[in-house]
């Protein structure tokens, strides 16, 4: 049997928090929880989805880090950065496709999902996958996953023309193998603002 890896599964999310409070909790986390509860097409849907640190296998994070204070455990896990080298530059907070790490300005350093490495690294589950009552986060072997799910796990990404590889997986449904994400094209120089009828300084100068 395969060693436990972990699996989100979208589809089950209830919205409960409960990920948001166990997280808190983890001894490595301070108090802070670093798990991000987003809420899917907010005025059509209830929807919410857990977003935890995916541990992608060539972390973005890491290498835009120019103080080299993230690292990676030989069991793959992306750690949040080291105190003493971190600079607070926040390169990593927008390099993440994933948009994980956060600058906590109150300790002046990234901090971001472990995966609660002081238990997962010895076998036990993460935190925020001990209380999830729907199955939406899950510690499992792929063997347990495989014969208890209906869609498949998987963990390969397209953000443009970049491919990332994860240490996470997602549940999908059988017809996919990867998750495509296609980029904004965000404009150098914005759109000019149309004429506000209610400008009362334009008002002026045309009376």
């Amino acid at each position: 049997m395969s060693e436990r890896a972990f699996f989100i599964d979208y589809s089950r999310c209830i919205g409960c928090e409960a990920c948001v409070q166990a997280c808190g909790e983890c001894d490595t986390h301070r108090g802070v929880s670093m798990i991000h509860l987003e809420t899917i097409r907010r005025s059509e849907s209830v929807q919410t989805a857990p977003q935890v640190c995916m541990h992608c296998e060539d972390p973005i994070c890491a290498r835009v880090c120019p103080a080299d204070a993230i690292k990676k455990t030989p069991d793959g896990v992306v750690q949040s950065s080291l105190k003493p080298r971190c600079i607070g530059c926040s390169n990593c907070v927008v390099s993440c496709p994933f948009g994980v790490p956060k600058y906590e300005a109150e300790i002046d350093q990234m901090m971001k999902c472990d995966m609660c490495y002081d238990r997962s690294s010895v076998g036990k589950k993460p935190m925020c996958a001990t209380v999830c009552p729907s199955g939406a986060l899950t510690f499992a072997t792929m063997e347990e996953i495989q014969r208890t799910r209906r869609g498949i796990p998987i963990n390969s990404w397209k953000f443009g023309k970049e491919e990332v590889k994860t240490k996470v997986f997602v549940m999908v449904p059988r017809k996919i193998e990867r998750v495509d994400i296609d980029l904004v094209q965000i404009t150098s120089t914005p759109s000019p603002l149309q004429d506000d009828p209610y400008d009362v300084a334009l008002m002026l100068e045309e009376s």
